[in-house]
C-alpha cells in the first residue's frame, strides 16, 4: 500500500506543477490589482495602486509588475514577492498600455492624452525618449527580437512601426477604425492589429509593412456594432489566435494559417483582454461589466469557471 500511495503522489506532481502560477488582474474602477492562485483559481490578495490601472506587464523574471495608472500619470511598480508598490515611474500623461523590451530595461508606454510613446528606463526610473505618434495611442507590441515596437493610434486609425534603435517611426499603416491592440507572431514575420470600431483584425507583414489580410467577425443575433475586437493572445503553438470581442461577450478562435474564424466562445460581459496559462491549457479573460475572470479550457473549448475580481477588470498577466 505505501508503494501505491507513493506512486500516486508522484503522478500528481506534474499536474500540481502545471497550476503553480499566479494570475494578476488590473481593476480599472477600484484602483487595484487582484492576485489569484492558479491552482485554486481563488483571489488571494488585493494590491492598491494608482488611479485607473489598465495595462499591466511583468518583468522578465516575474519579480515586478508594471502597472499603467492612467489617471495618476505614472507607472506603478509592484514587487510580486512583498505585493507592495515599491516605485513610481514617470510615464507621461494618461498611460494606457506598455510593453517591455527584451533587454528588460526599456518600457514603452502609450500616452493617450499626449499622443506620445514614452520610453522609460525601469532601472534608473528616467524617461529616455518621447516619440510623437498618432492621436490617442494605445496598443503597444514589441517584435520578438526587440527591433521594432508597434503603437496603434485609436483616432488616427494607424499602426506606427518604431525602430527601437533610433526611436524613429519607419512606417505608418492604415488599419480599421479605432485600433486597440498589436500582437506579433512568434516568428517575427508578421503582426496582428485589432480594430474595435472597425470590427476587424489586420495582418501586417514585417517585410514591407503592408496589410496582407483582414479578418472580420459575425455572430448570429448579435448586432454588428457590438462586435468589438480588442485583446488578443496566441495558443501555445501559435496555431490559434484568441480575440476578445468586447460587448459581444465572446472570444473568437481564429486559425492563424487559414485566417478562418473557427469558433465563438461565450464568456463574461464586455471582455477586454486575455492571457494564456503557463502550461497553455487555459485562457483567462477579463470581463469589464460582469466584474469577473472567465477561465476557458482550451482543449474542451468552453468556459469552466467564472471568478469574481475587482470593479471593471481590464488587464491580465500570468506569472509561472
Amino acid at each position: 500500500m505505501p508503494r501505491i500511495l507513493t506512486l500516486l503522489a508522484l503522478l500528481a506532481l506534474p499536474l500540481a506543477g502545471a497550476r503553480a502560477e499566479t494570475i494578476m488582474v488590473s481593476n480599472e474602477k477600484d484602483n487595484s490589482i487582484t492576485v489569484l492562485d492558479g491552482a485554486t483559481l481563488k483571489p488571494v490578495r488585493t494590491v492598491k495602486v494608482g488611479e485607473r490601472p489598465r495595462g499591466i506587464v511583468l518583468s522578465q523574471d516575474g519579480r515586478f509588475l508594471y502597472v499603467c495608472a492612467g489617471d495618476s500619470d505614472r507607472v506603478d511598480v509592484v514587487d510580486t514577492t512583498s505585493w507592495k508598490v515599491v516605485r513610481h515611474l514617470p510615464s507621461g500623461s494618461d498611460p494606457e498600455r506598455a510593453a517591455l523590451h527584451p533587454d528588460g530595461r526599456r518600457l514603452y508606454v502609450a500616452n493617450e492624452d499626449d499622443n506620445l510613446v514614452t520610453v522609460v528606463d525601469v532601472e534608473r526610473g528616467v524617461v529616455l525618449q518621447e516619440i510623437p505618434v498618432g492621436v490617442e495611442p494605445e496598443g503597444m507590441g514589441l517584435s520578438p527580437d526587440g527591433r521594432y515596437v508597434v503603437n496603434t493610434s485609436e483616432t488616427t486609425n494607424m499602426a506606427h512601426v518604431i525602430d527601437t534603435g533610433s526611436g524613429k517611426i519607419i512606417a505608418n499603416i492604415l488599419v480599421g477604425a479605432r485600433p486597440r491592440y498589436a500582437l506579433w507572431q512568434p516568428d517575427g514575420k508578421r503582426f496582428w492589429v485589432s480594430s474595435e470600431i472597425g470590427g476587424t483584425l489586420s495582418l501586417i507583414s514585417a517585410e514591407d509593412w503592408k496589410v496582407v489580410a483582414q479578418v472580420g467577425f459575425s455572430i448570429p443575433g448579435v448586432p454588428r456594432e457590438a462586435i468589438q475586437p480588442v485583446g488578443m493572445a496566441f495558443s501555445r503553438d501559435a496555431g490559434k489566435l484568441f480575440v476578445a470581442l468586447g460587448p459581444a461577450n465572446r472570444v473568437a478562435v481564429v486559425d492563424v494559417a487559414t485566417r478562418e474564424v473557427q469558433r465563438m466562445l461565450l464568456v463574461g460581459q464586455r471582455v477586454w483582454n486575455l492571457a494564456l496559462s503557463a502550461d497553455g491549457t487555459r485562457l483567462y479573460t477579463t470581463n469589464g461589466v460582469s466584474n469577473d475572470l472567465s477561465v476557458l479550457d482550451i482543449e474542451a473549448m468552453r468556459v469552466t469557471r467564472s471568478v469574481p475580481v475587482g470593479q471593471s477588470p481590464w488587464g491580465v498577466v500570468v506569472k509561472p
